[in-house]
């Protein structure tokens, strides 16, 4: 299959440090690469790949201090609706931009959407444009959305099986990983720990938006000597926090869509504590994975007897439901239920042209 993957151009395909829809972008293209298909990456010029890269912009928007990402956007689009005959399927990874663009050829394109889907000023362009084909990353992201749209699945994120290695889970610490942000609740997270009595790394983005927020409602809380802000991480920095933790702390409060970092601790093999808003349920399951929880004493409580869980079984989940090969195979059974959907020589002739079956699952 010829396949376009188009990445947002907020940071570099795979992200230097944070970013969740690029690293995933890359996690899939990689396997798709690997498994024989011919697929050309849409993203920044200082983005690595094994796929054909077509660079947009030389450098990720955020890191080269860019704040209006519009323009770099419509640039990109513009050039893959120039080529957009060279590809069986396009993939947009961008929203909802690319709709007035490529409505006509809806037969060909794949959205997933990677965001809160909640937010009812947001459904008139989807109910506009109901014929572009969707993929959701988890039930509970797609529930509010309005009736009539054209989904083809919900397609869990996976990582490369090789990314991170279980970790013992001995640093006596618990670790709050991603962005600070009032949705994120980190204050959750640093109430919690002083409750059990343990301590807490945070290792997180502040993004210009939630700068206030971090000054005013999360700052003066790290006065706490169990409490250690460590600030942005990269994947090397990311495998030690995760493979010490003694668990993940994931005390959000709102609808999560996905929650990449649960499945980066199972890969761990670290616990994670979490609230059951969004798709939580439906990533970590109870007593196998992690603990839910709905109250601060809870997850107090959930903290003190955390290390009763399996740290190997929670990495034989991992591998069993959220690795890249396994989110590139589902990808592939979507692309293929829309080809079917052309006329039957045309549909026969794209699908051949990739297999799956000889992936490997190494892809970094």
């Amino acid at each position: 299959m010829r396949i376009a993957q188009v990445s947002p151009l907020a940071e570099a395909v795979p992200p230097r440090l944070y970013g969740g829809t690029e690293r995933v972008v890359s996690w899939l293209t990689e396997a798709l690469v690997q498994a024989g298909h011919d697929v050309t990456l849409f993203a920044s010029g200082d983005s690595t790949t094994t796929a054909t890269l077509a660079p947009i912009v030389p450098q990720a928007l955020r890191l080269a201090g860019v704040p209006d990402h519009v323009p770099g956007l419509l640039l990109m689009l513009d050039e893959v609706r120039r080529r957009a005959d060279e590809f069986d399927i396009i993939h947009f990874h961008v929203d909802m931009l690319q709709y007035p663009l490529f409505s006509s050829i809806a037969h060909k394109c794949v959205t997933t959407l990677h965001g809160r889907l909640d937010l009812p000023y947001m459904h008139g362009v989807y109910e506009r444009f109901p014929a572009m084909p969707l993929v959701s990353i988890s039930n509970a992201q797609r529930s509010p959305m309005p009736p009539g749209l054209n989904w083809l699945a919900t397609i869990h994120h996976g990582l490369p099986a090789n990314l991170y290695a279980p970790g013992p889970g001995r640093g006596g610490y618990l670790l709050f990983l991603g962005r600070i942000a009032p949705e994120k609740r980190p204050d959750r997270a640093i109430e919690i720990a002083r409750r059990a009595g343990m301590p807490l790394k945070i290792a997180a983005k502040i993004d210009a938006a939630d700068q206030r927020y971090f000054r005013e409602s999360i700052e003066p809380l790290l006065a706490d000597p169990l409490i250690e802000f460590v600030g942005e991480v990269n994947d090397t920095q990311k495998q030690e926090l995760l493979g010490n933790a003694l668990a993940l702390l994931f005390p959000i409060d709102w609808p999560e869509p996905f929650g990449l970092v649960m499945i980066e601790a199972m890969a761990a093999g670290t616990p994670a504590i979490a609230w059951p808003e969004g798709s939580v349920p439906e990533v970590l399951e109870p007593g196998l994975t992690g603990a839910l929880v709905c109250t601060l004493e809870e997850a107090s409580r959930a903290a003190r007897r955390i290390e009763s869980l399996d740290r190997r079984l929670i990495r034989r989940a991992f591998e069993r439901s959220f690795t890249a090969c396994a989110m590139a195979e589902r990808y592939v059974a979507a692309y293929e239920s829309l080809l079917a959907k052309l006329p039957a020589r045309r549909a026969s002739s794209v699908m051949a042209q990739g297999d799956l079956a000889p992936a490997i699952e190494n892809a970094a």
